[in-house]
């Protein structure tokens, strides 16, 4: 567990050049080390609540996740970029909805509740994975963690901290090469409309009132009748005129 120090209550954060939100402070100094220290701002927090939603149907529990994070609301705006936050009673899920901002919880000697959170939401990838894609070989935990170490490897060798806003989606967005998520929708969309019976559609058909314009049985009919025709016929007797009628 942590050891006995003041709760934490307020931090200081700071706008990145890479438009990410850093902690450059805190109330409590003897557990909280702000070296690469970052916090999920509302906006990206709504992207984050919203992608797990999709790992509902595969198990993804609310309590891990609120256990994850420590919510914290704007107390004031400074300058250069600067905010005040002040730890808030609502619930990470409403981060969206009540402007909050998500501190990860990493302060345990043994085992964290944002690392639980990560286990958690990689088991459940791995899973929708192979529930989604009929992969020749099923991807293993093991895979996703190995190629996501592998992309982090330059941040690690220059000494750049992971923002935690790009740690979590790097699990829920992580797909093997050659597949995407985005195609697989598209393709049951596609499922859908096809299985659209036209049958379902109404067979009464609406009763509307004629009028003279809406003859065109009418129409096409003399049409049809005076293309039947054979030509004039100069000798035909109905042709022929008396002097008196010419």
């Amino acid at each position: 567990m942590a050891k006995a120090s003041p709760k934490l209550t307020k931090c200081k954060i700071r706008l990145g050049k890479d438009l990410n939100w850093w902690v450059v402070e805190t109330n409590d100094k003897i557990n909280w080390d702000i070296d690469g220290l970052s916090v999920i701002d509302p906006r990206q927090a709504a992207h984050v609540l919203e992608t797990l939603d999709g790992l509902r149907e595969y198990g993804l529990e609310d309590a891990v996740v609120e256990k994850a994070f420590i919510p914290f609301s704007i107390e004031s705006k400074g300058e250069k970029n600067e905010v005040k936050i002040v730890r808030s009673d609502d619930s990470v899920f409403d981060a969206d909805d009540q402007q909050l901002f998500l501190l990860p919880d990493i302060v345990d000697d043994e085992r964290s509740t944002y690392a639980e959170f990560l286990d958690h939401i990689t088991k459940l990838q791995v899973k929708m994975l192979n529930d989604t894609f009929n992969f020749e070989k099923d991807v293993v935990i093991e895979d996703l963690e190995e190629e996501i170490r592998e992309n982090y490897s330059n941040d690690y060798i220059e000494g750049r901290a992971i923002h935690v806003f790009h740690e979590v989606m790097d699990i829920l967005e992580y797909v093997p090469d050659g597949y995407s998520l985005d195609e697989e929708e598209e393709a049951e969309e596609s499922d859908e409309e096809e299985e659209y019976d036209i049958e379902d559609l109404p067979e009464e058909e609406e009763n509307i009132e004629e009028d003279d314009t809406m003859h065109w049985d009418d129409e096409d009919e003399e049409d049809e009748d005076y293309a039947d025709k054979p030509p004039f016929d100069e000798e035909d007797d109905s042709l022929d005129l008396d002097e008196d009628e010419r």
